[in-house]
């Protein structure tokens, strides 16, 4: 059996584990929320998933990353973008998706709502 963290399943899976903002840990550690996953018959890692709303804190703060500056400090186009991203991924499902979303650009629920609508419109919604 192979140790867990030299696991080549469990270096394949990390990126993708890591990009979601969850954990991994062994199997034999999973608990009943935990995601358990098998590779060849054998359990291999359980993965963490986090809460929605650590979700969108680790997605805003990815962004923040590929954009190389605050959300913040983005010009309107730029924030637009960041909007229609967070919408494909889901983000205003999130209670309080809005109001979180606006504090990290810097600008009001209302603007967000107006990019929001601005996309829809455009997809002819």
């Amino acid at each position: 059996m192979t140790v867990f963290g030299d696991d080549p399943f469990v270096t394949a899976v990390k990126p993708l584990v890591d990009a979601m903002g969850g954990t991994m840990l062994p199997p034999d550690e999973a608990g009943t929320d935990d995601v358990v996953l098998a590779w060849e018959g054998e359990d291999v890692v359980a993965v963490r998933l986090p809460q929605l709303a650590d979700s969108l804190d680790h997605i805003l703060l990815a962004l923040e990353r590929k954009q190389g500056k605050p959300l913040a400090d983005l010009d309107r186009k730029a924030k637009q973008e960041v909007v229609r991203i967070l919408e494909a991924r889901g983000a205003f499902a999130v209670r309080h998706g809005v109001e979180t979303v606006a504090g990290a650009l810097g600008v009001s629920r209302f603007t967000v709502y107006n990019y929001l609508n601005r996309e829809n419109a455009a997809k002819g919604e």
